[in-house]
């Protein structure tokens, strides 16, 4: 009897996992064209971003995972340049970035990847009724508040050879 309990919970966890895997793989690929908009809410203390992400996909499960994934690429690569803060520009200012280090940041956007150091959500992941619209038939726009330290990003971009280290800009 115990054998036939833990080949059936086996075979659950198993299919569970699967099923984990195959919703990241998901979330991925929704997302794999960077579409998303970013608005500022608070500049907040020191050097964190409090900015809300719309981020789309067919199931609003997978936005709001991908907005984490999705602020820190607009803090890197676009910039923040609507809502109440002053507009920041994008910490990477060489636009073939992406491109010439695309390895390095594949590992870094990666599911649980080095992004998910200077990301949380500030609403831990709830979203108000007002911030899901549905765009199409088959696809929603979710907006989620996410907070990004963006000096520890930068230091870590910076000890990565991605940014010149502003110390250095003066010697």
């Amino acid at each position: 009897m115990k054998k036939i309990f833990l080949l059936a919970f086996t075979i659950l966890l198993s299919n569970f996992s699967e099923a984990q895997i195959f919703a990241k793989k998901k979330a991925n690929k929704d997302t794999k064209q960077w579409r998303y908009e970013v608005v500022c809410v608070d500049e907040g203390k020191g050097t964190n971003y409090t900015i809300k992400v719309f981020s789309f996909s067919k199931k609003p499960k997978v936005a709001i995972e991908q907005a984490k994934k999705n602020a820190v690429h607009a803090i890197i690569f676009q910039g923040i340049n609507s809502g109440p803060c002053v507009s920041q520009k994008p910490l990477v200012m060489n636009p073939n970035i992406e491109q010439e280090k695309k390895e390095f940041f594949k590992s870094f956007f990666a599911t649980g990847g080095k992004y998910m150091k200077f990301v949380t959500a500030s609403n831990n992941g709830r979203v108000r009724p007002e911030d899901v619209s549905k765009v199409s038939k088959k696809e929603f726009k979710i907006g989620v508040i996410v907070s990004v330290d963006v000096d520890g990003l930068r230091r870590d971009l910076e000890a990565a050879g991605i940014l010149q280290n502003l110390g250095n800009m003066f010697r």
